[in-house]
């Protein structure tokens, strides 16, 4: 039983990624991973051939009838929906692989795709699983596999934007986005941000958001603008990795109050994701000293 639980932790890891990007939200990634433990340790384990492929074929489908509960409820979810931040306060390394399919920007475009498709698309692009492993996975053919990761790609190329991958300079741009903020100077805040830049804010009906994408330059900073004095007057910042990209996270007190993610690109802001809604902060880390 031992060594049973030692392999399964050997794979947690991988488990935990795969659910985070299925489902968006630490808690029931969390919850879907504990599930694949528990079949696990009631599994004959005498036949299984590859148990990595097992442990992930079993989250595999435990995280799409999560999804697909989940969906009924993000579609009455008030306001826009974002997923929960996942959080690296360490702003001296790169953030390494969260920098790209972890990404807010993924993260949401994935979000508009049908449960196969998701897990299809992950399976292949950020798992590198094969199509015979991904049809034995998803109790699907081959061919209607590649129909999903194909469909899913098209997709996210329409629709993804690109970040910088410069960590150094989306981190001075983040310092500028930051500075400009507390300033409250609308023109200069407007210059960091591309003309066609977008604001994508979730309060989720029990916070301070914006209901719907807010479009434009002009349109994002007189946002920014309008909210700076509803906000509590003692905010501490921890520049942080949101999500693999630069962003903020702000306390009142030693209570998380927002967590803010930038797309930048070509030295511009191109997107800017505000996650305020209390139930997906109550994971982030403590302000550090």
């Amino acid at each position: 039983m031992q060594d049973r639980a030692a392999l399964f932790e050997r794979h947690r890891k991988r488990l935990f990624g795969l659910a985070y990007r299925m489902l968006g939200s630490v808690g029931d990634a969390e919850d879907a991973v504990q599930d694949t433990y528990l079949r696990w340790h009631r599994a004959e384990i005498a036949e299984i051939q590859t148990p990595e492929a097992w442990l992930v074929t079993a989250c595999t489908r435990l995280c799409i009838d999560r999804l697909r509960a989940a969906k009924v409820e993000r579609e009455r979810y008030t306001g826009t929906w974002l997923p929960e931040p996942l959080v690296e306060l360490d702003v001296t390394a790169a953030p390494g692989e969260m920098a790209d399919d972890l990404s807010m920007a993924l993260l949401v475009v994935l979000e508009r795709l049908s449960p196969a498709e998701r897990a299809a698309y992950l399976l292949r692009e950020a798992f590198d699983y094969d199509y015979p492993q991904i049809a034995a996975m998803l109790k699907k053919s081959e061919a209607a596999c590649r129909q999903l990761v194909s469909r899913a790609a098209k997709r996210i190329k329409e629709e993804r934007p690109r970040f910088s991958a410069d960590a150094e300079a989306a981190k001075a741009l983040a310092e500028k986005f930051a500075a400009a903020t507390r300033a409250g100077n609308v023109a200069a805040f407007a210059g960091l941000l591309a003309k066609d830049a977008m604001l994508w804010s979730d309060g989720g009906g029990k916070a301070l958001a914006a209901l719907n994408i807010i479009h434009g330059a002009d349109k994002v900073a007189r946002f920014f603008a309008g909210v700076a004095p509803k906000h509590p007057t003692n905010l501490r910042r921890q520049m942080a990795w949101v999500n693999g990209q630069p962003g903020w996270l702000l306390y009142d007190g030693d209570q998380p109050y927002l967590a803010l993610a930038l797309d930048i690109f070509a030295g511009q802001v191109r997107n800017v994701f505000i996650v305020r809604n209390p139930d997906k902060l109550a994971r982030l880390p403590a302000l550090a000293a």
